[in-house]
């Protein structure tokens, strides 16, 4: 096995990697996209993957961030929604040994592609993914979410017709390409972000930029979209996610809050579910997380898992000190829809206090609006 930057596998390497994703459905997410992994090398001098041989044949790759003291963590960090093993199914490695090959000690995730053998005797829980199915159809999904969610559904249909007498035309733009509409959709972002109380991603520059090459990128297997949901000629919700030949993720959806009494966030994915139909899509895949507008609008399932690999070192012990608790608590407030509620509100809480005790701070905070 060798390591290296992901800039500098081969042409053949490449076209394998592309292989064994499209044959591979479980890895058909664009996270797990050789695109993706190069993007970040760009941009981060910890990104390496791991290439796996077995009698002089490439059989996988693993994309990972090595960090000091032989940290490990999946390529993207907590920027992402899903990272595992490219290869085939079935293929299982030592997990320690793999990670001594890396020269890591430990090696956390929390949105491994669930199963994988290499990884399942690590995993301490394994999580639902929501996903809007559009195998058969934007008529079919809508059909299971009317089935299923009956008043949900009549009230975001009220609410977008009230929206269109007050403001104009509802309509959705699939995959803008306009650099202001990106700022638009960031700008909201970056607010929402200090709003409820979480760290604001756009203030990261490399972000900004990796959002950039992202949104530039459009080819048949892999590409950023953006979509923007407007009200005559007014912008009220948006998105930018990216996509394979087959699935869309979400990443970064946000909305006018001067438009919220209408829940145009909502109203924004079930347009945004029909382009991707009508675009050949057959999944939009929501993310895992606790937000309700995503059980109703779900009609099927993928998992992810959550787990830990490591080595025997004083760098594992003192860094299972310092992560495992923290990842318990999480995990008990995901699962407790009540306390995720009282996490969020309390989260919002903060974002107000600190919006109105540093105003200014808040004006020159950077993000990816500028």
């Amino acid at each position: 096995m060798t390591v290296v930057r992901p800039g500098d596998l081969g042409e053949a390497e490449v076209a394998l990697w592309r292989d064994l994703q499209l044959s591979t459905p479980t890895l058909d997410n664009p996270f797990l996209s050789i695109e993706f992994a190069l993007a970040v090398d760009r941009l981060r001098s910890y990104a390496r993957v791991a290439v796996v041989e077995d009698a002089g044949k490439v059989v996988a790759f693993l994309p990972f961030e090595r960090h000091s003291f032989g940290i490990g963590k999946p390529l993207g960090s907590w920027l992402t929604t899903c990272h595992g093993l490219i290869a085939e199914p079935g293929l299982e490695l030592c997990g320690r040994t793999l990670l001594r090959a890396c020269g890591l000690s430990v090696f956390d995730f929390d949105h491994m592609v669930a199963g994988q053998p290499t990884f399942a005797p690590f995993e301490s829980a394994v999580r639902p993914v929501p996903i809007m199915d559009l195998t058969s159809g934007f008529e079919t999904y809508v059909a299971h979410v009317r089935e299923h969610s009956p008043k949900n559904y009549k009230t975001i249909r009220y609410k977008e017709r009230k929206l269109a007498r007050e403001h104009g035309e509802v309509r959705l733009e699939w995959r803008a390409t306009d650099a202001g509409t990106m700022r638009t959709l960031t700008a909201w972002k970056s607010d929402q972000y200090r709003r409820t109380g979480r760290v604001d991603r756009f203030a990261q520059p490399w972000i900004v930029e990796l959002i950039e090459q992202m949104h530039a990128t459009d080819t048949p297997s892999f590409g950023g979209v953006l979509t923007m949901l407007y009200a005559g000629d007014t912008p009220v919700a948006g998105h930018f996610g990216l996509r394979t030949h087959h699935t869309l993720v979400g990443w970064f959806p946000a909305y006018d809050p001067e438009f919220a009494r209408y829940s145009p966030g909502i109203m924004h994915h079930l347009h945004m579910a029909e382009q991707a139909a009508s675009h050949g899509l057959g999944q939009v895949d929501m993310g895992k997380g606790g937000r309700e507008y995503k059980g109703w609008l779900k009609s099927g399932v993928i998992h992810v898992s959550e787990g830990r690999v490591s080595r025997p070192s004083a760098t594992a012990a003192v860094h299972w000190m310092g992560r495992t608790p923290v990842n318990k608590a999480r995990s008990i407030v995901v699962d407790r829809p009540s306390l995720y509620r009282l996490a969020d509100r309390l989260l919002k809480g903060f974002g107000r206090v600190r919006t109105t005790l540093q105003p200014d701070a808040m004006e020159k905070e950077p993000s990816g609006a500028s």
